[in-house]
């Protein structure tokens, strides 16, 4: 399941009085966009994120800085290391994700598939893998 996750290149317009990147839901992203949420200020050494998603699906960018999102599909692990702001990191539902080695200053903007629900979280990694019917 973790192969679905993946980088997705956002269209960059160059002009030398500074870059243009847009994002389209539905075009751009395999959703369409119903929330808009980011991350800053987050303190060096600490950890975001550390749940996953029933049904949400999201698209992660470095907008400022840099950071690693690590993906865990419950089987397989992967490790992104995310700091272009033209370059967003599909997240498909059911992958645990943690966040962490945040830079200085740096800002994650995150793009979800569907307004805030706490009933589509899973926050206990033990919950989530049981869900999916792995024993560990």
């Amino acid at each position: 399941m973790i192969d679905k996750c993946k980088i997705i290149e956002l269209p960059k317009i160059k002009d030398p009085r500074g870059n243009l990147t847009f994002v389209e839901g539905g075009k751009h992203i395999p959703f369409e966009i119903q929330r808009v949420y980011y991350l800053y200020d987050v303190p060096g050494g600490a950890e975001r994120g550390g749940h996953a998603h029933k049904e949400l699906q999201q698209l992660i960018i470095a907008m400022s800085g840099s950071f690693d999102v690590l993906l865990d599909d419950g089987t397989e692990k992967k490790r992104f290391y995310l700091n272009r702001s033209y370059y967003g990191l599909y997240i498909c539902p059911m992958i645990w994700r943690e966040l962490d080695n945040f830079s200085s200053g740096s800002v994650c903007m995150v793009l979800a598939s569907n307004l805030y629900d706490e009933a589509d979280y899973y926050r206990d990694y033990q919950e989530f893998l049981d869900n999916l019917g792995i024993t560990k």
